[in-house]
Protein backbone atom coordinates (compact mmCIF):
# COMPACT_ATOMS: atom_id res chain seq x y z
CA UNK A 1 0.00 0.00 0.00
CA UNK A 2 1.44 3.70 -0.74
CA UNK A 3 2.19 5.82 1.71
CA UNK A 4 0.83 9.16 2.59
CA UNK A 5 2.89 11.82 1.97
CA UNK A 6 2.85 15.54 3.61
CA UNK A 7 4.70 18.21 2.68
CA UNK A 8 4.87 21.02 5.80
CA UNK A 9 6.57 24.41 3.97
CA UNK A 10 8.03 26.20 6.87
CA UNK A 11 10.34 24.69 9.49
CA UNK A 12 10.03 27.15 11.93
CA UNK A 13 7.74 26.17 15.45
CA UNK A 14 4.29 25.80 13.94
CA UNK A 15 6.17 23.04 10.82
CA UNK A 16 7.86 21.48 13.23
CA UNK A 17 5.38 20.72 15.44
CA UNK A 18 2.94 20.03 13.08
CA UNK A 19 5.56 17.52 11.22
CA UNK A 20 6.00 15.99 15.15
CA UNK A 21 2.37 15.53 15.42
CA UNK A 22 1.98 14.26 12.37
CA UNK A 23 4.58 11.52 12.35
CA UNK A 24 3.75 10.73 15.83
CA UNK A 25 0.34 9.72 15.33
CA UNK A 26 1.43 7.69 12.14
CA UNK A 27 -0.51 9.63 9.61
CA UNK A 28 1.92 10.61 6.38
CA UNK A 29 5.60 10.60 5.43
CA UNK A 30 6.41 14.00 6.06
CA UNK A 31 8.60 16.62 3.83
CA UNK A 32 9.82 19.78 5.71
CA UNK A 33 10.99 22.04 3.62
CA UNK A 34 12.41 25.67 3.87
CA UNK A 35 14.35 28.41 2.54
CA UNK A 36 17.01 28.10 5.48
CA UNK A 37 19.95 26.07 4.93
CA UNK A 38 20.11 23.36 7.66
CA UNK A 39 17.42 24.09 9.65
CA UNK A 40 14.70 21.40 7.87
CA UNK A 41 17.43 19.14 7.77
CA UNK A 42 17.99 19.62 11.79
CA UNK A 43 14.61 19.65 12.67
CA UNK A 44 14.11 16.36 10.32
CA UNK A 45 17.19 14.36 11.66
CA UNK A 46 15.89 15.14 15.64
CA UNK A 47 12.47 13.81 14.86
CA UNK A 48 14.23 10.79 13.05
CA UNK A 49 16.03 9.91 16.66
CA UNK A 50 12.75 10.37 18.32
CA UNK A 51 11.09 7.56 16.28
CA UNK A 52 12.32 4.76 18.05
CA UNK A 53 11.48 6.23 21.38
CA UNK A 54 7.68 7.30 20.82
CA UNK A 55 7.84 5.40 18.70
CA UNK A 56 6.67 6.02 15.07
CA UNK A 57 7.95 4.22 11.63
CA UNK A 58 6.91 7.73 9.33
CA UNK A 59 9.76 8.88 7.40
CA UNK A 60 10.47 12.07 7.34
CA UNK A 61 12.93 14.37 5.27
CA UNK A 62 14.48 17.96 5.54
CA UNK A 63 15.17 20.01 2.35
CA UNK A 64 15.20 23.20 0.82
CA UNK A 65 14.46 21.94 -2.10
CA UNK A 66 10.59 21.78 -3.42
CA UNK A 67 11.59 18.70 -5.67
CA UNK A 68 11.69 16.69 -2.61
CA UNK A 69 7.86 17.30 -2.21
CA UNK A 70 6.37 16.22 -5.53
CA UNK A 71 3.32 14.05 -4.89
CA UNK A 72 1.93 15.33 -1.99
CA UNK A 73 -1.70 14.46 -0.57
CA UNK A 74 -1.52 17.20 1.40
CA UNK A 75 0.63 20.55 1.62
CA UNK A 76 1.00 22.64 4.89
CA UNK A 77 2.00 25.91 4.31
CA UNK A 78 3.05 27.49 8.07
CA UNK A 79 5.73 30.03 6.50
CA UNK A 80 5.98 33.70 6.97
CA UNK A 81 7.04 35.80 9.46
CA UNK A 82 5.47 35.69 13.08
CA UNK A 83 3.73 37.79 15.21
CA UNK A 84 5.41 40.00 17.71
CA UNK A 85 4.62 42.09 20.54
CA UNK A 86 2.20 45.18 19.53
CA UNK A 87 1.77 43.71 16.52
CA UNK A 88 -1.42 42.37 15.17
CA UNK A 89 -1.77 39.77 12.50
CA UNK A 90 -2.93 42.46 9.34
CA UNK A 91 0.45 44.09 10.04
CA UNK A 92 2.27 40.99 8.44
CA UNK A 93 0.12 41.40 5.45
CA UNK A 94 2.54 42.58 2.89
CA UNK A 95 4.94 40.64 4.16
CA UNK A 96 4.15 37.45 4.04
CA UNK A 97 2.04 37.77 0.72
CA UNK A 98 5.10 38.25 -0.56
CA UNK A 99 6.55 34.58 1.34
CA UNK A 100 3.30 33.06 0.10
CA UNK A 101 3.24 33.96 -3.73
CA UNK A 102 6.57 32.75 -3.62
CA UNK A 103 6.02 29.09 -1.81
CA UNK A 104 2.60 28.08 -3.22
CA UNK A 105 3.76 28.56 -6.98
CA UNK A 106 6.50 26.08 -6.01
CA UNK A 107 4.86 24.12 -3.88
CA UNK A 108 1.40 23.57 -6.02
CA UNK A 109 3.47 22.79 -8.89
CA UNK A 110 5.01 19.77 -7.87
CA UNK A 111 1.94 18.65 -6.64
CA UNK A 112 -0.54 19.47 -8.39
CA UNK A 113 -3.05 16.99 -7.04
CA UNK A 114 -2.63 18.32 -3.24
CA UNK A 115 -5.19 19.38 -0.62
CA UNK A 116 -3.75 23.07 0.09
CA UNK A 117 -3.97 24.13 4.24
CA UNK A 118 -2.77 27.73 4.95
CA UNK A 119 -1.95 28.11 8.55
CA UNK A 120 0.11 31.68 7.64
CA UNK A 121 -1.20 34.94 9.32
CA UNK A 122 -3.38 36.93 8.45
CA UNK A 123 -5.01 33.59 7.60
CA UNK A 124 -7.95 34.56 5.60
CA UNK A 125 -6.34 36.84 3.27
CA UNK A 126 -3.13 34.44 2.71
CA UNK A 127 -5.22 31.61 2.32
CA UNK A 128 -7.15 33.35 -0.76
CA UNK A 129 -3.85 34.60 -1.68
CA UNK A 130 -2.52 30.76 -2.35
CA UNK A 131 -5.98 29.70 -3.82
CA UNK A 132 -5.71 32.58 -6.43
CA UNK A 133 -1.46 32.07 -7.67
CA UNK A 134 -2.62 27.97 -6.88
CA UNK A 135 -5.10 27.61 -9.74
CA UNK A 136 -6.96 25.15 -7.77
CA UNK A 137 -10.41 24.36 -7.36
CA UNK A 138 -11.35 26.10 -4.24
CA UNK A 139 -12.85 22.91 -2.60
CA UNK A 140 -8.86 21.97 -2.02
CA UNK A 141 -7.68 25.17 -0.63
CA UNK A 142 -8.28 25.53 3.35
CA UNK A 143 -7.21 27.55 5.88
CA UNK A 144 -6.58 26.69 9.49
CA UNK A 145 -8.27 29.13 12.07
CA UNK A 146 -11.34 28.17 13.39
CA UNK A 147 -10.42 24.87 14.47
CA UNK A 148 -7.73 26.84 16.65
CA UNK A 149 -9.73 29.38 17.62
CA UNK A 150 -12.56 27.22 18.89
CA UNK A 151 -9.87 25.05 20.68
CA UNK A 152 -8.82 27.70 22.56
CA UNK A 153 -12.86 28.69 23.63
CA UNK A 154 -13.30 25.02 24.49
CA UNK A 155 -10.01 25.15 26.63
CA UNK A 156 -10.71 27.80 28.63
CA UNK A 157 -14.54 26.76 29.20
CA UNK A 158 -13.30 23.35 30.34
CA UNK A 159 -10.95 25.27 33.01
CA UNK A 160 -13.12 27.54 33.96
CA UNK A 161 -15.96 24.56 34.61
CA UNK A 162 -13.15 22.41 36.08
CA UNK A 163 -14.17 20.05 33.69
CA UNK A 164 -12.49 17.96 31.01
CA UNK A 165 -11.57 19.65 27.44
CA UNK A 166 -12.94 16.04 25.84
CA UNK A 167 -16.56 16.99 27.10
CA UNK A 168 -16.85 20.56 25.93
CA UNK A 169 -17.89 21.45 22.07
CA UNK A 170 -17.38 24.63 20.68
CA UNK A 171 -17.64 26.45 17.57
CA UNK A 172 -15.78 29.98 16.28
CA UNK A 173 -16.92 31.40 13.03
CA UNK A 174 -15.53 34.61 11.42
CA UNK A 175 -11.82 35.78 10.40
CA UNK A 176 -8.98 34.74 12.42
CA UNK A 177 -8.07 37.91 14.66
CA UNK A 178 -10.04 40.01 16.82
CA UNK A 179 -13.11 39.78 14.96
CA UNK A 180 -13.44 36.09 15.68
CA UNK A 181 -16.97 35.49 16.26
CA UNK A 182 -17.24 32.57 19.43
CA UNK A 183 -20.98 31.12 19.03
CA UNK A 184 -21.63 30.65 23.22
CA UNK A 185 -25.33 29.26 21.50
CA UNK A 186 -23.66 26.48 19.92
CA UNK A 187 -21.42 25.35 22.92
CA UNK A 188 -22.50 22.26 24.87
CA UNK A 189 -20.73 20.26 27.60
CA UNK A 190 -21.69 16.86 26.90
CA UNK A 191 -24.83 18.19 25.15
CA UNK A 192 -25.81 20.90 28.20
CA UNK A 193 -25.83 24.36 26.02
CA UNK A 194 -23.25 26.56 27.43
CA UNK A 195 -25.06 29.34 28.85
CA UNK A 196 -27.01 26.66 31.73
CA UNK A 197 -23.83 26.02 33.22
CA UNK A 198 -22.13 29.46 32.95
CA UNK A 199 -23.36 33.35 33.53
CA UNK A 200 -23.26 35.81 30.73
CA UNK A 201 -20.70 37.81 31.99
CA UNK A 202 -18.30 34.69 32.55
CA UNK A 203 -18.86 33.94 28.71
CA UNK A 204 -18.00 37.39 27.43
CA UNK A 205 -15.13 37.11 29.58
CA UNK A 206 -14.41 33.56 28.04
CA UNK A 207 -15.51 35.14 24.65
CA UNK A 208 -13.07 38.18 24.93
CA UNK A 209 -9.65 35.54 26.05
CA UNK A 210 -9.90 33.60 22.59
CA UNK A 211 -10.07 36.61 20.36
CA UNK A 212 -7.03 37.40 22.41
CA UNK A 213 -5.49 34.39 23.33
CA UNK A 214 -2.90 34.66 20.38
CA UNK A 215 -2.12 37.84 21.53
CA UNK A 216 -1.66 37.18 25.05
CA UNK A 217 0.42 34.09 23.92
CA UNK A 218 2.92 36.82 22.12
CA UNK A 219 2.84 39.23 24.63
CA UNK A 220 4.60 35.97 26.80
CA UNK A 221 7.00 34.40 24.36
CA UNK A 222 8.01 38.65 23.20
CA UNK A 223 10.13 36.61 20.63
CA UNK A 224 7.27 35.06 18.32
CA UNK A 225 3.71 33.04 18.28
CA UNK A 226 2.21 30.47 19.38
CA UNK A 227 2.95 26.87 18.11
CA UNK A 228 1.65 24.38 20.01
CA UNK A 229 -2.07 24.16 19.23
CA UNK A 230 -1.61 25.44 15.68
CA UNK A 231 0.41 22.94 15.21
CA UNK A 232 -2.42 20.19 16.54
CA UNK A 233 -4.91 21.80 14.94
CA UNK A 234 -3.13 22.18 11.49
CA UNK A 235 -2.53 18.16 12.34
CA UNK A 236 -6.31 17.34 12.74
CA UNK A 237 -7.24 19.00 9.25
CA UNK A 238 -4.25 17.08 7.71
CA UNK A 239 -6.27 13.53 9.89
CA UNK A 240 -9.28 14.60 8.01
CA UNK A 241 -8.53 14.77 4.60
CA UNK A 242 -5.88 11.92 4.17
CA UNK A 243 -8.49 9.45 6.49
CA UNK A 244 -11.59 11.21 4.52
CA UNK A 245 -13.21 11.60 8.28
CA UNK A 246 -16.04 13.91 7.39
CA UNK A 247 -15.32 15.77 10.16
CA UNK A 248 -17.58 18.74 10.54
CA UNK A 249 -15.04 21.68 11.53
CA UNK A 250 -14.77 25.63 11.68
CA UNK A 251 -12.28 26.56 8.64
CA UNK A 252 -11.64 29.15 6.44
CA UNK A 253 -13.21 28.52 3.49
CA UNK A 254 -14.17 29.84 0.18
CA UNK A 255 -17.77 31.29 0.50
CA UNK A 256 -20.39 31.89 -2.62
CA UNK A 257 -23.08 33.34 -1.26
CA UNK A 258 -23.87 31.56 2.30
CA UNK A 259 -23.85 33.25 5.20
CA UNK A 260 -24.57 36.19 3.15
CA UNK A 261 -21.46 36.06 1.78
CA UNK A 262 -19.79 35.53 -1.47
CA UNK A 263 -16.11 36.30 -2.92
CA UNK A 264 -13.43 35.59 -0.26
CA UNK A 265 -12.05 32.80 2.64
CA UNK A 266 -13.73 33.20 5.95
CA UNK A 267 -14.29 30.61 8.94
CA UNK A 268 -17.36 29.00 8.33
CA UNK A 269 -18.54 25.16 9.49
CA UNK A 270 -17.23 22.74 6.72
CA UNK A 271 -17.20 18.90 6.15
CA UNK A 272 -13.87 17.94 5.85
CA UNK A 273 -12.56 14.67 3.72
CA UNK A 274 -9.94 13.55 1.38
CA UNK A 275 -11.52 16.37 -1.29
CA UNK A 276 -11.21 19.25 0.86
CA UNK A 277 -14.26 21.14 1.41
CA UNK A 278 -16.90 19.06 0.78
CA UNK A 279 -19.70 21.11 2.46
CA UNK A 280 -20.23 24.48 3.94
CA UNK A 281 -22.95 23.61 6.75
CA UNK A 282 -25.13 27.08 7.27
CA UNK A 283 -26.18 27.08 10.74
CA UNK A 284 -28.81 29.70 11.71
CA UNK A 285 -27.84 33.06 13.31
CA UNK A 286 -29.03 35.66 15.32
CA UNK A 287 -29.38 39.16 13.55
CA UNK A 288 -26.48 40.38 15.64
CA UNK A 289 -24.37 37.45 14.77
CA UNK A 290 -24.77 37.60 11.68
CA UNK A 291 -23.86 41.68 11.82
CA UNK A 292 -20.42 40.50 13.56
CA UNK A 293 -19.91 37.86 10.99
CA UNK A 294 -20.76 40.71 8.29
CA UNK A 295 -18.02 42.94 10.05
CA UNK A 296 -15.12 40.33 10.42
CA UNK A 297 -15.67 39.65 6.42
CA UNK A 298 -15.49 43.52 5.65
CA UNK A 299 -11.72 43.29 7.57
CA UNK A 300 -10.92 40.54 5.22
CA UNK A 301 -12.21 42.21 2.36
CA UNK A 302 -10.70 45.65 3.27
CA UNK A 303 -6.80 43.41 3.46
CA UNK A 304 -7.74 41.82 0.68
CA UNK A 305 -8.43 45.46 -1.64
CA UNK A 306 -4.47 46.18 -0.02
CA UNK A 307 -3.15 43.02 -2.09
CA UNK A 308 -5.47 43.99 -5.06
CA UNK A 309 -8.01 41.78 -5.25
Amino acid sequence: MMRNKVSVVGAGHVGATLAQYIAENELADVVLVDILEGLPQGKSLDLIAAAPVRPYDAAITGTNSFDDTSGSDVIVITAGLARKPGMSREDLLLKNAEIIRDVTEKACKASPGAVLILVTNPLDVMTYLAWKVSGFPENRVIGMAGVLDSARFRAFIARDLGISVEDVQAFVLGGHGDSMVPLARYCTVSGIPLPQLMDDESIERIIDRTKNAGAEVVAHLKTGSAYYSPGASAAVMVEAVLKDKKRLLPCSAYVDGEFGLDGLYIGVPVVLGEKGVEKIIEIQLTDSEKEDLARSAAIVKENLRKLGF
